[in-house]
């Protein structure tokens, strides 16, 4: 890209030999064929058709393909970004598949730098913001049930002692307390609108009886779940 500030988005090929490098805009990978391996200094991921990869400016990274391969590429120049975006690695789901196929469009567009692209990514940018990441996603399934933290680093290809740290970057709150309100909210919710016993909301939410949900209530919001129960509903 010679022109870090123009967005470019076209069609791309990548050898067999590792590559490491880092550029001054972002950029987006969509596989179209074949897979990429990219390692940062947190992650390695292999990077299939139904993941798409934002990689970050001057974020330093090796890749290669291993496979016959394509990927369709967008280079973001750094003015569009917010102040500070992260590495992410997201489901390629049907908003992203959208985004995708309307790329195409621009990508067998001759005129790639036209005021529709930018328009595009401007769309992107914002999205990039909102997205959930796997990890996040996977917590608002999941939330109700034990989850070990090497799972959520899993999915997001870190290693656990990496993540913790790029979770917080990412929400302003650990694994642990992100999901711990996630679980109170919704403890309240059910306080407030069932008539469920304490004891099949904290079954509900994967407490092995109501005596651990209640201990976990109080240290969470200062007073058992009955009397908050009575309180809220006067």
């Amino acid at each position: 890209m010679e022109n870090s500030n123009q967005v470019i988005c076209e069609k791309r090929s990548y050898s067999r030999e590792f590559i490491t490098h880092q550029h001054e805009f972002a950029q987006i990978l969509f596989p179209l064929q074949g897979s990429l391996d990219i390692q940062t200094n947190w992650q390695e991921i292999n990077l299939t058709s139904n993941y798409c990869f934002y990689l970050p400016p001057k974020f330093n990274h090796i890749y290669r393909s291993t496979d016959r391969n394509e990927f369709l590429i967008l280079d973001i120049p750094e003015h569009y970004l917010p102040n500070h975006t992260n590495s992410m690695y997201m489901n390629l789901d049907e908003q992203w598949s959208s985004i995708r196929f309307l790329l195409l469009e621009e990508a067998s567009n001759q005129e790639s730098a036209s005021s529709g692209l930018n328009d595009l990514t401007r769309y992107i940018t914002n999205k990039l913001q909102m997205s959930k990441s796997p990890s996040i996603d996977y917590i608002h399934k999941h939330y109700k049930k034990p989850i070990k933290l090497e799972t959520l680093a899993e999915l997001e290809h870190y290693h656990p002692v990496y993540f913790s740290s790029w979770f917080k970057q990412r929400t302003g709150k650990s694994p642990k307390v992100y999901i711990s309100e996630l679980r109170l909210k919704e403890a309240k919710h059910l306080l407030l609108t069932t008539a469920w016993s304490i004891s099949n909301i904290g079954e509900e939410l994967g407490f092995e009886n109501s005596s651990s949900f209640t201990r976990w209530f109080v240290r969470c919001e200062g007073m058992p779940p009955q009397k908050y129960r009575v309180l809220k509903n006067g």
